[in-house]
């Protein structure tokens, strides 16, 4: 069995990727995470854009897949 771990999303992502991936950490869908972090920012405004912040500068990005990186991209229409 493979541990979970929490990265930012290349993915799923607006800003650093750190609401996508702590949605898909637990499971959530991101945008109830956003939903979350902008009423946090809106109810302790210095403290949530600083906490955002660190998390994005500590949490590691996802690996990317071969598809996101250009190589072993299939080769002519996707079905």
């Amino acid at each position: 069995m493979t541990a979970k771990k929490l990265t930012r999303s290349t993915r799923d992502k607006m800003l650093g990727g750190v609401c996508g991936g702590v949605a898909a950490y637990f499971g959530w869908d991101s945008t109830l995470v956003r939903l979350i972090a902008l009423v946090a920012v809106l109810v302790t405004l210095p403290v949530s854009i600083v906490a955002y912040i660190v998390a994005w500068a500590i949490m590691p990005q996802e690996p990317a897949t071969p598809w996101q990186t250009g190589t072993d991209a299939p080769s002519g229409p996707v079905p």
